[in-house]
Order: C-alpha cells, then structure tokens, then sequence
C-alpha cells in the first residue's frame, strides 16, 4: 500500500469517528476534535482576525442590562437614565449603538479598539485588575501626555466604579460591535454563579 493510499484510509477512518461513529468512542472523539478545533484553531484565527485576544466575550453582570431587555424601549430607558449623564454632558445621541444594553449571558463580537477611533457612547472591554475584564460604555475621553484616557460607566449602574474613572490606552482589550446571540453565554456562567454574591446571582433586573 502506498502512501497516497494510506492516507486515504487514515482519512476514511478519522471522517467515520468524527460524523458516522455513534458508539461511546466515536462521541468522545468528536467531543476532544471540537474542543481542540475551538482552542487551538477557531480562537487562534478568530483573534488574527479582529485583532484582539477576546473576539467572543459572555456578559457576566447585569450592569449594562436596560429593563426589558430585547424588547426594551430605548427612550423611556433614557427618561429614566438621563440625569446621571447630565454632568458628563452626554446626550441620547451618545448611544445610537447598543440601545437596548446587554443582558447577563449574551455573548458580543469584539474588535480592536483603536484608541484613536473610540467615541464617547462606544462599549469597551477592558482589564481592571479584576478576575475578569469589564463591559461598559465609554462617557468621557481625555488626552493627557499625548496618550488617550477613557471614563466608563455602565448603563444600569447608578455610578461609577473607582477602577473605570481612568482607562488607559494599555487596558483596552477591545470593542463591542454587535451580540452575536443572547442568553448563550449561561451555558458556561451557570456553573460560577455560586462563587458570586447572592446580590449577584441569577437573572438581572434595573436599577
């Protein structure tokens, strides 16, 4: 047998585990070819691609989520909001993107953020010396030593947080640009909702 020949076989037999092989083997087989496709091959080419190391990032608080989520009405949310932005001199038309927020477990398609390009009303991801990054809008940009310096909040919090009020350009992991689906994201979250505070816990609702 030649070596063309063998390959067609070793071919034949990794496409019949893979698809065809419905015994306990073949699921598993299937289980560890998606896991190691995902980590070392989806991701990889995903983050070259949008130029960030967080293409995909799950909502994990409800600090940007708008009462009545998917069906929310943006502008009885920016009644209700509006005073808390007063002094930042934000006005509705800051968030022509992400209108209706975000809900715990979405799941958001993330890009480079060019500090250059960011504006105010933007959603940011960004480390803040937390377990995990955070999700929020962007409500004021300084230049200051020549480097950018961004001020979030999120929407559903009624202030700010001590670790958002000075952003800088090395903190930016990315920016958001649309949920690619909602909810999904609850399939990894359920199994860390107890480490979190009761307050935490469960399904969001306004503040």
């Amino acid at each position: 047998m030649n070596l063309k020949e063998k390959l067609k076989n070793l071919w034949k037999k990794f496409w019949f585990l893979l698809w065809k092989d419905d015994s306990l083997k073949g699921w598993i087989f299937s289980l560890v070819f998606l896991f190691v496709f995902i980590k070392f091959i989806f991701f990889p080419v995903l983050s070259l691609a949008t130029g960030t190391s967080l293409p995909l990032a799950i909502v994990e608080s409800c600090s940007m989520y708008h009462e009545g989520n998917l069906i929310s009405n943006a502008d009885n949310w920016w009644t209700t909001h509006e005073s808390k932005y007063e002094n930042f001199g934000i006005t509705q038309d800051n968030f022509k993107y992400f209108k209706k927020g975000f809900n715990k477990g979405d799941i958001l398609f993330v890009i480079r953020a060019n500090p250059e390009k960011l504006k105010v009303g933007d959603v940011i991801i960004f480390s803040a010396g937390t377990a995990n990054p955070i999700i929020h809008r962007i409500i004021k940009i300084e230049t200051i030593d020549g480097e950018k310096v961004f001020s979030t909040m999120g929407d559903n919090n009624n202030g700010q947080l001590p670790a958002e009020k000075t952003i800088n350009e090395e903190q930016l992991i990315g920016k958001a640009v649309f949920k690619v689906v909602p909810y999904l994201g609850w399939g990894k979250l359920i199994f860390f909702e107890f480490q979190k505070p009761e307050s935490e816990r469960g399904f969001c609702k306004a503040n």
